[in-house]
């Protein structure tokens, strides 16, 4: 089975979730939720399964709880299956 990390660029209290596009090398991903209590990295981890196909705890992070740069383990999935998801 493949496993990925995902480096993440995180937009918290955004109007609704969305993937916005590639930043850098990075993702660059609007959550609905404050980054209060964990609940935008929450979120994050919950969009972006459901964006994937994946279960809830295939998805989860690695490093930046408090910071808007994330990196995220995805199981499951090579890296250029995430990219090719979020490409278009």
């Amino acid at each position: 089975m493949n496993d990925c990390t995902l480096d993440v660029r995180v937009i918290p209290n955004a109007p609704r979730s969305e993937v916005v596009g590639w930043h850098g090398g990075a993702l660059k991903v609007k959550v609905h939720a404050p980054a209060l209590e964990g609940r935008a990295n929450e979120e994050l981890c919950e969009f972006l399964a459901g964006e994937l196909g994946l279960p809830k705890r295939d998805v989860t992070l690695m490093r930046g709880a408090k910071s808007r740069q994330k990196v995220l383990r995805i199981a499951g999935l090579a890296s250029e299956d995430v990219r090719r998801r979020f490409d278009g």
